[in-house]
């Protein structure tokens, strides 16, 4: 296959995964918009208790995944008869994870109290987390789905749903956010933690879309819903083997930007919802690398299913360089705009003018965040999913993590880069670290074959 036709089947794959991403990631900046412009304690509480939901989600998420490369690569191998009973083994993990997860939001309020964040947001955070909790479960159902489909290289489905719960979205948040009185209905106005409501209940719609997607087309191929399967241990430690490390990848990462963000509810509000700005921007920007990462692992994963290594070799090395040239197109246009962008999400002037300082920490961060995200998909397609984690672990709570410790609470007194701007330095040093790192582990795997197939006989 040539690199134009690698290229486009990168495409292919990448479009709607990037679709998706930037659907979900829109719920997000919703949120953040709607809230917002209820008062800075609404944004402020919405974003804590989501900086504790998502992290968590992500990691139960981030094990599920492993469903991808491995039915990847029993598509690859031409037995995808088999991927069906491996998601439903993924749903007994599903089940624990959901129920574990329910309970453990709706307990959230020593979090807060240990950390000591403004307590002014504290109350709408709790609130926020009671709501969202309702919708683990469905969330972590259509995920195994959606890896399912993803595995068989069939990224349409997750693009549509999530585009449609996207428009689902606004209506319901400012539904449940400002209520309804139509005399029979009435809903009340419950302020930022009606946005976790409205989440809540798009992710049991979301997860009825994608049950009736598989049952009614070909994924029926896999026979995923042909059946009961009962827990099967062997095969379910085979998951928990390679999920684990995704699952664990991912909270590091994730779980140093959360706890970075309650640490700045120890600045006031104002920073809390001039940091939550940025990053929401700086999420925006990484979902086109995650999902050529994405894409990246379901292109390697059925090369190696098929024992085709150098086609393998050839989807790593595209995927990397096509998201290096994203991030540089993105650094200059975040930089450009950066003023106008933090206008869209507030008018007070105070979190206006530090979000658009942040946002150059935004640009920079990119440049390597972007790398680091196609490198680890990479890697994931070769099923090598434990050293990238003890990658992670080094760059976020090695580097990261104290780096931006020292300049945040001014241990290292450099003028005005305390603070928010302190723990942005953390993060910059992190992906650094992240980028250069996993770059080098991917290059000296793909020059080993003997270890890729070693990999894929997990």
């Amino acid at each position: 296959m040539t690199i134009r036709n690698e290229m486009a089947q990168l495409s292919r794959l990448a479009a709607p995964i990037i679709l998706t991403q930037l659907s979900m990631m829109g719920m997000g900046v919703a949120d953040t918009v709607m809230a917002g412009h209820v008062s800075a304690g609404d944004l402020a509480g919405v974003a804590l208790g989501a900086n504790l939901y998502w992290p968590i989600t992500f990691l139960c998420t981030g094990v599920l995944m492993a469903l991808t490369p491995t039915v990847a690569h029993l598509h690859g191998a031409r037995a995808q008869g088999s991927a069906g009973e491996v998601a439903r083994q993924a749903a007994w993990l599903a089940v624990v994870f959901g129920v574990l997860l329910t309970v453990g939001f709706q307990q959230a309020a020593p979090v807060y109290a240990l950390l000591g964040v403004d307590a002014e947001a504290v109350p709408v955070a709790l609130a926020y987390l009671d709501a969202i909790s309702w919708g683990v479960i469905p969330l972590l159902g259509y995920s195994i789905l959606r890896y399912l489909c993803e595995g068989m290289s069939w990224t349409i489905p997750a693009m549509a749903i999530a585009f449609g719960g996207l428009v689902l979205k606004i209506p319901l948040n400012y539904l449940f956010i400002h209520g309804f009185d139509a005399g029979v209905v009435k809903v009340p106005a419950l302020g930022g933690p009606g946005c976790g409501w409205a989440s809540a209940l798009i992710m049991w719609v979301e997860l009825v879309a994608m049950v009736l997607v598989v049952v009614q087309s070909r994924m029926r191929v896999t026979g995923v819903f042909a059946r009961w399967s009962w827990p099967d241990l062997p095969a379910i430690a085979r998951l928990i083997k390679l999920g684990v490390p995704i699952g664990l990848t991912g909270f590091l990462e994730f779980g140093m930007f959360s706890v970075v963000a309650l640490l700045v509810g120890r600045f006031g509000v104002e920073s809390v919802a001039a940091h939550q700005i940025a990053m929401n921007l700086g999420g925006i920007t990484f979902m086109v690398p995650m999902a050529i990462g994405i894409a990246a692992s379901i292109r390697i994963g059925f090369h190696v299913g098929g024992r085709q290594l150098p086609a393998a070799r050839r989807s790593a090395v595209i995927a990397v360089g096509v998201v290096a040239a994203f991030a540089c197109v993105g650094a200059v246009l975040v930089t450009l705009f950066r003023g106008g962008i933090a206008a869209l999400y507030t008018s007070d002037v105070g979190v206006l003018v530090l979000a658009a300082e942040l946002m150059l920490f935004v640009a920079i961060w990119q440049l390597v965040d972007a790398t680091q995200a196609a490198a680890i998909g990479a890697l994931r397609g070769f099923k090598d999913t434990r050293v990238p984690m003890l990658i992670a672990l080094l760059s976020y709570w090695g580097v990261g993590m104290p780096v931006g410790t020292a300049f945040g609470f001014g241990w290292i007194p450099t003028e005005g880069f305390t603070g928010v701007r302190g723990f942005w330095i953390g993060y910059c040093a992190a992906l650094l670290c992240a980028a250069v790192v996993l770059l080098s582990r991917l290059v000296w795997l793909m020059r080993r074959d003997e270890r890729v197939l070693a990999f894929a006989g997990r």
